[in-house]
């Protein structure tokens, strides 16, 4: 298939105008052209007297394709090819006496599970937290009533983190199983149209679905699914993987897939004491953002803001100062703020949006960069670090979950305070006025301070003194890393770290990815 990019349309044409932009550049009658449509569409408004659409159009032909990218090179025409053509792993000839025993059921074990089913493998995903029903069921029980289930919440369970998170699918690797891991989406109910956006997200009540149909089909492809199940221990033994602990039982086990999530804390601890490898991380601290949906909107589309067809604004933002970056993360348009604790007595916020993005903030992480220098080299002090600001957050939010909150004026003048004005706080369990100094180090503060104002220059309104932040935001990604080879293994033989808990991804794309290349890694080696 062809594809054919950067091609500009005017807001409102339709896609028939992109597609018979690009073939117009064929030049070639009808008969020679078997499907057309738009691949990827996204919207520039860079320029808000001229925001238009630029696409990616794909098309198929029933004559050389190749020999026609060629001549259309200097177009920027290429080939592209079906994600089964450039992911076939070759199965190996060794065997395994027990099943692929896969930690966690987020983006990378879920993918890894799924790819490793349906080749025939034998699998056993052990997921400590609940499905995705009861799972749903207890995270509004905790939004509700602030009662929090440690085993079953925003962090664990059937989805990993992001399944309440806003559902988006991209990322900054480059990798054609990209592709692949949409069309598995979209082959498990993610519409459609989400999927041929620049910047696709499905959304929390749509990703659900597609969790539980992938689920459905390892079960179907002969795998097996164990919720409640934490990964409690391992056996080693010169070297090499024996046996996993599950719940405290032990479990035969020669190859682990480790796709634990970033914050399965208890789980980092006992690796440590097993004598698996590990090192801290850089990651990111800081707080949310909330404004109204329709200011972003204003400050990025101008008059033209509030028509059908412009979809919820939305932003990326990053700035950086002394060898420190801050910048905006996981921006979620039409959403929520929302409590993401998985341990008692300690405060966590993170951002969600439904599919329709209709709510009327639009928020955003807030953060800043933090390593090693700042925290402590030994592998765990990035948890420790986590710990005593959410810990912090919780004491300064009274001790039920309400989490601290300023709006950003008083932020920016150094002082304690919240007035409400044009934005209402989402976060469901409801907040408490605070002075973000007594919670962050003076080094995060002061990046939040010069991010808030170099950032409302690039998007007017960002720093809007009624704008609400609400803290805090730690869980931005792992804070370990477990190192790996070529072939994916720990020094630990038949221990696969993966995904973004073992510091290998950061989303859900690359997470999904990171699972299939691990899985793929033992489909090479071993026979079904």
């Amino acid at each position: 298939m062809l594809l054919f990019p950067n091609i500009k349309t005017p807001l409102g044409s339709g896609e028939e105008a992109a597609v018979h932009q690009a073939l117009g550049l064929l030049r070639l009658p009808k008969e020679d052209i078997l499907e057309s449509y738009v691949s990827k569409s996204s919207l520039d408004a860079r320029r808000r007297a001229a925001i238009h659409l630029v696409s990616t159009v794909a098309v198929r032909l029933n004559v050389d394709e190749e020999k026609i990218a060629g001549k259309l090179s200097s177009r920027g025409i290429q080939v592209t090819y079906k994600p089964d053509e450039v992911f076939a792993p070759k199965k190996g000839t060794k065997h395994l006496s027990t099943p692929i025993v896969i930690a966690g059921f987020g983006p990378a074990g879920i993918f890894a599970a799924s790819l490793l089913a349906e080749e025939g493998y034998r699998v056993c995903v052990l997921e400590r937290g609940g499905d995705m029903d009861e799972r749903v069921g207890k995270v509004n029980a905790f939004w509700q009533t602030g009662v929090l289930d440690t085993g079953c919440n925003v962090q664990f369970g059937e989805g990993g983190a992001g399944t309440f998170s806003d559902g988006k699918l991209t990322t900054r690797i480059n990798d054609p199983l990209c592709g692949y891991v949409l069309e598995r989406f979209g082959a498990h109910g993610a519409p459609k149209e989400t999927l041929r956006r620049a910047k696709p997200h499905i959304g929390t009540d749509k990703l659900r679905g597609v969790v539980r149909s992938m689920r459905e089909e390892i079960i179907r492809n002969g795998g097996e699914v164990r919720f409640h199940a934490a990964l409690t221990g391992l056996r080693i033994e010169n070297g090499a993987l024996k046996a996993v602990e599950v719940n405290g039982e032990e479990m035969a086990c020669e190859r682990l897939i480790l796709a634990i999530g970033h914050s399965a804390r208890d789980t980092f601890e006992m690796l440590k004491k097993a004598g698996v490898p590990m090192e801290p991380k850089p990651f990111s601290v800081g707080v949310r953002i909330e404004h109204r949906q329709e200011l972003i909107d204003r400050g990025l589309y101008g008059e033209l803001s509030g028509r059908d067809d412009l979809p919820p604004g939305e932003y990326q933002l990053s700035h950086r100062e002394n060898g420190r970056a801050v910048y905006t993360f996981c921006m979620c348009p039409g959403g929520l703020v929302v409590p993401a604790a998985s341990e008692e007595g300690e405060v966590v916020t993170n951002g969600m949006s439904e599919y329709k993005r209709d709510r009327e903030n639009a928020n955003a992480a807030v953060a800043v960069s933090v390593s090693s220098s700042d925290f402590g080299s030994d592998p765990l002090d990035g948890i420790r670090f986590q710990r005593e600001l959410e810990a912090r957050a919780f004491l300064a939010g009274g001790k039920s979950y309400r989490a601290p909150a300023a709006d950003v004026g008083h932020f920016l003048d150094g002082k304690k305070g919240l007035s409400i004005g044009r934005v209402t706080p989402s976060y469901a369990l409801g907040v408490e006025p605070v002075d973000f100094d007594q919670i962050l180090p003076p080094f995060v503060t002061g990046m939040l301070r010069t991010g808030l104002r170099v950032f409302d220059r690039k998007l007017h309104g960002f720093g809007s003194a009624d704008a609400i932040l609400t803290g805090v935001e730690t869980r931005t990604s792992s804070p370990v890393r477990i190192p790996r080879g070529e072939d994916y293994q720990s020094s630990v033989r038949g221990l696969y770290p993966c995904g973004e808990g073992a510091g290998y991804a950061g989303g859900i794309m690359s997470a999904a990815v990171d699972g299939l290349k691990v899985a793929a890694a033992i489909i090479e080696e071993y026979a079904p």
